[in-house]
């Protein structure tokens, strides 16, 4: 296709976010190249039926349209197959493709990638539920034509498609033909080289019972394996002038034509609906009580009935951002495709990718209950509800698992399935994750406490919390050698790059309020549903010896504290592997897995996501502040963030600790994973997680919410780049509207008669229509207690001991206007605590073009080289006052100092400024392969001096560094600007008032 040069493919919002409609996803233009991501981003779907954005009158290679419930098997090949491997797979599969209206002008076919583009916009509209789309071209015949079209998947029906259709002409005249047809042959996608794909393409289904008339198209589909079949259909209304051809059945493929005459300024409109039956429905779900319904109310009615829909869910699951159109649109928008892609049936699941792709092969993980279903359980309880009975459907699916594991008794969930049976050929990162047990109850324990549902309880939650919770016993043991402890051995926990582990942390302390959460249900309904407990306990074979067993191992479980660093071990050997050794990567985000054998990402102490932080997010009540900055600190160090899961949960976290800025950040990851493809693999599907992880990021992180003990707690703070934001909340029948902005926080009953929750640590009761304003919350920092027990000091040098700060600048400042790259003080300070390479590339974000490897090395050397002749004349002079008596007093007391700076000539400056020979180790920056933040020069000097990482206190003067201290494991000093340096434990304005004394315990 040719593309106008007056336009430029891409979403509004990424030029131009302050002028957007935050309620409106607007593309401009059209760019082949991310024609797959934008068929993804402009999905529609209802939680049965999943239908992508591509064109009704074009083809492409990555267009599908998909149901839930449909999917292949396919053989699992093993050279070596143990007992308790799974035999097979499940993969979501491409249905019939109902959305085609292919356009001819007299007897040309027209062909929208030969013909020139002269305007493109395609817009999602979140309050209405549809997708809208405009297209003029110029065929090469020199036609100008105006295509429009609006498309609906309406929540109120099972499976239906409905498009309307629109052909106008600006200066041809001639007949017209609207060929609407329903499509079939496509295979589910290859894997390729990429595990995130999917593992199997497959057969495509077998079509039969072709047929189309004047009044109606259908077609039969059936997997070759898995026992699926649907029926698909198709009727119409058509406008004056738009008349009934003829109709073609062949195999795979059935057709209805209609024709008309247009000249300039005239139009035809077709309005298609499409309806699918998968056999899981009613009778009136069945595809011809579907279409007599859509086509007697037409398009009209079904779009306003879907507005309806919408507008319902939006006045009680509504959000705001003030000022910040962009992150407005995009929390909606990912709100928006979380409520159309969880399942609402009790029968289907909700996959990965939604059912916007075939990511995943379409399967269901754990990241449903322990983030999606949270999002709905605050916004659309009933489809929380609906995604726990899926769940209760396939319990017998997860009981077989259970014994297929060699467990008697119980049910362990799969680790990835569409039906219920296990999928997952990778034992070590699949069937080994037992913590989908505890997400699963975790998803259960929230969803009461939401909606205090006793009848769910009693019908389906109890029975899966008890069958669940019977497997914790036979997976772990009281260990006598820990003191009775209850220890969980071999599993693997949410960091797939860390597997067969004992004592998981997250593990643990899931399955501890799994367990709990159990022995609660049993409480409750043997007060309040004694006759249901009776009979369920009767039909499983559960006694109350049983339920005290799980009591008891929830008491004894082991949750271990490392004493050194004062951070909870992700297991039991984690902190004693090494770190990972390789360089940071640069460019666009590629995940180690793509690249390592997983014995190498094992063997280090590097995370694909967010683990023990995990548990500190779901599970952290009674877990003192300090105590979670530390494992902050820690984790964030060794984890790549290789999964889109791990932002938000660090966000979360972020704020709870006062990190905001960081917690901005990985807010603002999670809130454009998809928008702006960050993972490079929204063309498979949307990240369902993820998205729901940025409005978890706003509601847990910046809103603060937690619930303890079946009571919401909120701590509301403002990030700095914005001026207020606002979101409502579904609790026990209530609705609770929470706006925050710089003068507090308004909460404001809109539904319900009373409702009572905590603010910052306050009780609050409000009735319905009343409100209450409050101060923001403002978590301080946890900070180090001094003095404290010390064996070493670990000081920078720049900045601390001398100042070279502005002969670095000199020297950077000549480089760069030797090459003509603009660089002033302001710049400067971005390079504090941070080493000549990623200097170098901080300075070369304004350069005109791009430089090579081997050209930033060699820029790299001049620099330094201008360097050192800049401090050729630096001399014990140029020392700050107290350094010497600092250091001298640390050798008094018996202290090892070492040297942490990022200078390769930080030896040669020492010498000159007379102060070597105290240090006991100056660190190799050379040596080092990355840069602060990141803690390894700080570990390199600790392990040279022979002292533990939490025997060290580091003195730094740049936030960098101060961060870098942090993940090693070691309380920090700034010297400096408390304000610059606030996250420090302590700061002093220069190193002559540090006193040794006040920091280091006798």
């Amino acid at each position: 296709m040719q593309q106008s040069s007056k336009e430029t493919a891409g979403l509004a919002g990424d030029a131009s976010r302050g002028r957007q409609d935050p309620w409106r996803l607007t593309q401009h233009g059209f760019d082949a190249a991310r024609a797959a991501r934008d068929e993804t981003l402009f999905a529609l779907a209802n939680g049965t039926l999943g239908v992508r954005g591509a064109l009704e009158e074009g083809d492409s290679a990555s267009d599908g349209t998909f149901l839930s419930s449909v999917f292949e098997q396919n053989p699992i090949h093993y050279h070596e197959r143990f007992p308790g491997f799974t035999r097979s797979t499940d993969t979501r599969v491409p249905v019939a493709e109902g959305k085609h209206i292919r356009v001819r002008l007299g007897d040309l076919l027209l062909r929208v990638e030969d013909s020139e583009w002269l305007d493109f916009e395609r817009t999602l509209d979140l309050a209405a539920g549809a997708l809208d789309r405009r297209l003029r071209l110029k065929t090469p015949q020199g036609h100008t034509l105006e295509i429009t079209a609006r498309r609906v998947v309406p929540l109120a029906e099972r499976a239906l498609l409905a498009i309307r259709f629109e052909v106008a002409s600006v200066d041809y005249t001639g007949p017209l033909t609207l060929v609407s047809s329903i499509e079939t042959g496509r295979q589910a996608v290859e894997q390729g080289d990429d595990p995130r794909i999917g593992v199997h393409g497959g057969e495509d289904l077998q079509v039969s019972d072709e047929h189309a008339d004047a009044d109606q198209a259908r077609l039969t589909q059936r997997t070759r394996h898995s026992g699926a079949a649907l029926v698909c259909a198709q009727q119409h209304r058509v406008s004056p002038g738009l008349i009934f051809e003829g109709a073609a059945a062949s195999a795979g493929r059935v057709e209805q034509r209609f024709v008309a005459t247009l000249k300039p300024g005239a139009s035809a409109t077709i309005e298609k609906f499409v309806a699918y039956d998968d056999g899981n429905g009613a009778a009136a779900d069945g595809v011809d009580a579907v279409l007599s319904r859509a086509r007697a109310a037409g398009f009209d009615a079904i779009a306003a009935v879907q507005v309806d829909a919408m507008q319902a869910f939006w006045q009680r699951a509504g959000l705001s951002v003030t000022g910040d159109p962009a992150a407005e649109l995009a929390l909606r928008f990912n709100l928006f495709h979380l409520l159309q892609s969880a399942g609402r049936d009790g029968i289907t699941g909700t996959a990965a990718k939604g059912i916007t792709g075939e990511g995943y092969e379409g399967h269901c993980f754990w990241d449903t209950e322990a983030f999606v279903l949270p999002v709905m359980a605050f916004t659309a309880p009933d489809v929380a509800r609906a995604m726990l009975m899926y769940r209760y459907r396939t319990l017998d699916g997860a009981r077989a698992t259970a014994r297929a594991m060699n467990h008697p008794r119980g049910a362990l969930y799969p680790w990835r399935t569409i039906a219920g049976r296990e999928c997952s050929a990778h034992y070590p990162s699949g069937s080994a994750a037992y913590h989908i047990n505890a997400a699963i109850a975790y998803g259960i324990g929230l969803y009461l406490d939401a909606s205090d549902d006793l009848d769910f309880l009693s019908e389906a939650g109890a029975e899966i919390l008890f069958e669940t919770a019977r497997i914790w016993p036979q997976a772990g043991h009281s260990n006598p050698r820990l003191d009775g402890a209850f220890c969980i051995h071999e599993v693997t926990g949410p960091d797939e790059y860390t597997t067969l582990v004992n004592n998981n942390w997250y593990t643990n302390r899931m399955a501890q309020r799994h367990l709990l959460r159990a022995v609660d249900a049993w409480s409750r309904l043997s007060a309040e549903r004694p006759e249901a407990l009776a009979s369920l306990a009767s039909r499983i074979g559960l006694d109350a010896e049983e339920v005290a067993l799980w009591h008891r191992a929830a008491d004894a479980m082991y949750l271990p504290v490392d004493e050194a660093l004062g951070i909870h071990p992700q297991d039991d050997d984690f902190l004693g592997k090494p770190r990972w050794p390789f360089p940071k990567r640069e460019g666009p985000h590629r995940p180690l897995l793509l690249d390592y054998h997983p014995l190498t990402l094992y063997r280090h102490q590097v995370c694909k996501q967010a683990d023990v932080v995990m548990a500190l997010v779901l599970a952290g009540d009674g877990i003192d502040a300090g105590a979670k900055r530390r494992d902050f600190d820690y984790y964030e160090a060794v984890t790549t963030h290789d999964s889109t899961l791990s932002a938000p949960v660090f966000g979360i976290l972020a704020s709870e600790v006062g990190q905001d800025e960081k917690a901005w950040g990985y807010f603002d990851a999670s809130l454009r994973v998809d928008l702006d493809d960050l993972h490079g693999n929204t063309d498979h599907g949307v990240h369902m997680a993820a998205m729901a992880g940025s409005w978890l990021g706003l509601v847990q992180g910046f809103g603060g919410l937690r619930v303890v003990d079946g009571l919401l707690q909120f701590a509301p703070t403002l990030p700095s780049a914005w001026t207020g934001y606002g979101f409502n909340l579904r609790w026990r029948g209530c609705v609770l509207r929470v706006d925050v902005d710089t003068r507090g926080v308004r909460y404001r009953l809109d539904e319900g008669s009373t409702l009572a929750f905590r603010h910052a640590g306050s009780e609050v009761m409000l009735a319905q229509g009343r409100q209450a304003l409050l101060p923001l919350a403002v978590p301080a920092p946890p900070k180090a207690m001094f003095p404290r027990a010390c064996d070493a000091l670990i000081f920078d040098l720049d900045g601390v001991l001398t100042d070279t700060a502005h002969t670095h600048y000199r020297a950077w400042k000549r480089l760069a206007d030797g090459i003509g790259v603009p660089f002033d003080l302001q710049v400067n300070e971005r390079l504090k605590g941070v080493d000549r390479m990623a200097s170098l590339e901080i300075i070369l974000e304004r350069a005109s073009r791009t430089y090579s490897a081997d050209e930033k090395r060699a820029l790299a050397d001049t620099k330094n080289g201008y360097y050192v002749q800049e401090i050729a004349n630096v001399g014990p002079q140029d020392l700050f006052d107290g350094v010497r008596e600092v250091l001298d007093a640390a050798r008094s007391a018996g202290l090892k100092l070492g040297l942490a700076s990022a200078s390769r000539n930080a030896p040669a400056l020492l010498d000159k400024l007379g102060i070597a020979d105290r240090f006991d180790y100056i660190a190799d920056a050379g040596r080092i392969v990355r840069a602060k933040p990141d803690p390894a020069i700080f570990l390199d000097v600790a392990a040279a001096l022979g002292v533990p990482a939490h025997r060290c206190l580091g003195v730094e003067d740049a936030a960098a560094g101060i961060e870098a201290i942090h993940a090693a494991g070691m309380a920090a000093v700034g010297i400096g600007d408390a304000r610059a340096l606030r996250h420090a434990d302590a700061v002093v304005p220069r190193i002559a008032e540090f006193d040794l004394r006040t920091f280091v315990s006798p």
